[in-house]
């Protein structure tokens, strides 16, 4: 049985996504603005419009959005081996320093430097926290509509126990009923 070397891209992306999942601590939200970063300006593998629909998506899908983002570019570039090779490449750095973090936590985590470089590393996770949020607000359509889509998304999550699926299901039908409405009206001008 031959076996199939890996391309150049499969390569890039498996070494692109590395890197994220290495130097990115917060979690998935915190990872994408370096998602858009490597992606979009240094790789120039998706456009800027095309960051919106796969955080979106990736959103809206089962499993973390950060592996769900990978997940898609890798496909959208190179089908199956794009996509296996760009969700290996963000896992495993992740893997493997849980792994590590869970020999070694149960024995440091009482002291107060650890503490304190976990206080510190929520500080910027933070940070890069709003800064999704802040270039994602800056791409997103504006208009009355998708502000009162925004508002009451952010209402029902924040101080309701409605699922987030329910609330991303109502959301695209509130979109789709909208932008059905404003056809209707162009239509009968």
């Amino acid at each position: 049985m031959k076996r199939k070397k890996l391309t150049l891209l499969q390569r890039a992306f498996f070494l692109t996504f590395a890197k994220i999942g290495l130097f990115t601590f917060g979690g998935g939200y915190a990872m994408i603005p370096l998602i858009q970063k490597e992606t979009v300006e240094n790789k120039g593998w998706i456009t800027e419009d095309d960051i919106l629909e796969i955080v979106a998506i990736a959103e809206s899908t089962p499993g973390p959005i950060a592996i769900n983002c990978a997940t898609f570019v890798g496909y959208r570039q190179a089908g199956f081996w794009g996509a296996l090779w760009a969700t290996v490449g963000m896992v495993l750095p992740s893997f493997v320093i849980i792994l590590l973090i869970s020999f070694l936590l149960t024995n440091f985590a009482d002291i107060p430097t650890v503490q304190y470089a976990f206080m510190g590393i929520r500080a910027g996770v933070l940070a890069l926290l709003v800064k999704a949020l802040w270039t994602m607000y800056k791409k997103a359509p504006k208009g009355l509509i998708a502000y009162g889509i925004m508002a009451a998304a952010f209402i029902i999550t924040a101080f309701f126990d409605v699922p987030v699926l329910a609330v991303i299901a109502g959301c695209a039908l509130v979109g789709l009923g909208s932008s059905l409405w404003m056809a209707r009206k162009e239509g009968k001008k």
